[in-house]
C-alpha cells in the first residue's frame, strides 16, 4: 500500500497537469472562436467557385487551359492537411484513417501540411514530395498561394495526372468530418450539387485570359478554405480533448484524496492500537 507521502505527491502532480490542460483548453477556446468565424464565412465562396469551375470543366472549353486537361492517370498527388502539434484527441488519426486506404501504391505521391501528418507517413515509407509546416493553427492566404503555385506547376509539368485534397471539415468542436475532394482535374460533380449549369460559355477577351486568372484563383481559394476548416477542426479537437483531460484529472484527484484519507485513517488506527497494546503490556 502506498504511503500518505506518495499519495500527496501524486495528488500534487495530477493537479499540476490539470492546470496545464485547463490552460490549454482556454487557449484553444479563445483561438477557436476566430478560426470558426473564418471557416464558416469562407465556405460559401469556396463552394461557389468550385461549382463555377466544375461547370466550366464540363463545357466545350475544357481543353483551353493546361489545368483543365484530363489525362490518363499514372501519378496521383495527395495534399493532406493535418496538425503541427499533438494533444488534439483523435484529430490526426481520423484524417489518416480516411486517407490511408486511398494512398496505396507507388503511383501516389504526398504533399503534407503539418508535422504530425508528415511524421506519420514518413515513418511508414510513403513518398512525400512537399512538406509544409509551422502554420496549421494560423494559416494565411499566402500559404494557400504557395501551395497552389507548387501544385499547378507540378500538374502542368505532368508530374501528377490528378491531385486530391484531404482535410477535416468543421461543423462544431465535436462534429468534424474528414473529407477528400479532387482538385485537379476539376470535378464536374460539384456543379451538379450547387445547381451550376454546364454547357457553352462566352469569354471576353478570350478563354485563355479568363481561365489563366480564374484557375489559379480557384486553387488558392479551395486550398485556403480547406486550411481554415482544418485550423478550426484542430483547435476544436484540442479544446475538447483538453476539456476531457481536465475532467479526468479532477476525477483522479477525487479518488486519490479518498485513498489518502483511507490510508491516513488506517495509520491512525494502527498507531492507536499500538499505543493501547503497549499500555496493556505495561500493566
Amino acid at each position: 500500500m502506498p504511503s500518505t507521502r506518495d499519495i500527496r505527491r501524486r495528488i500534487k502532480s495530477v493537479k499540476n497537469i490539470q492546470q496545464i490542460t485547463k490552460a490549454m483548453k482556454m487557449v484553444a477556446a479563445a483561438r477557436l472562436r476566430r478560426a470558426q468565424e473564418r471557416a464558416i464565412s469562407s465556405r460559401p465562396y469556396t463552394e461557389k467557385i468550385r461549382a463555377i469551375l466544375s461547370g466550366i470543366a464540363g463545357s466545350n472549353v475544357a481543353a483551353a487551359h493546361p489545368l483543365l486537361a484530363v489525362r490518363e492517370v499514372r501519378k496521383t498527388g495527395f495534399l493532406i492537411l493535418g496538425a503541427d502539434k499533438g494533444l488534439a484527441g483523435a484529430y490526426t488519426s481520423n484524417i489518416t484513417r480516411e486517407v490511408v486506404p486511398k494512398v496505396q501504391g507507388d503511383s501516389v505521391h504526398l504533399l503534407t501540411v503539418g508535422r504530425k501528418i508528415r511524421d506519420y507517413f514518413k515513418r511508414r515509407g510513403y513518398k512525400i514530395d512537399q512538406q509544409y509546416t509551422g502554420f496549421s493553427e494560423r494559416p494565411t492566404y499566402q500559404h494557400a498561394v504557395d501551395m497552389a503555385r507548387d501544385i499547378a506547376a507540378a500538374y502542368t509539368a505532368g508530374e501528377y495526372d490528378e491531385v486530391y485534397l484531404a482535410y477535416s471539415q468543421f461543423f462544431s468542436p465535436v462534429n468534424i468530418k474528414p473529407t477528400v475532394i479532387r482538385l485537379l482535374p476539376v470535378d464536374t460533380s460539384a456543379a451538379k450539387k450547387e445547381g451550376e449549369q454546364t454547357g457553352n460559355y462566352l469569354f471576353e477577351p478570350s478563354a485563355e485570359d479568363v481561365l489563366g486568372l480564374l484557375l489559379p484563383k480557384y486553387l488558392e481559394t479551395v486550398i485556403y478554405g480547406a486550411l481554415l476548416q482544418s485550423a478550426a477542426s484542430e483547435l476544436g479537437s484540442r479544446m475538447t480533448a483538453m476539456g476531457s483531460a481536465t475532467e479526468n484529472a479532477q476525477d483522479l484527484i477525487s479518488k486519490l484524496v479518498l485513498n489518502y484519507n483511507k490510508v491516513r485513517q488506517a495509520n491512525i488506527t494502527r498507531e492507536i492500537s499500538e499505543i493501547v497494546g503497549g499500555a496493556e503490556a505495561l500493566k
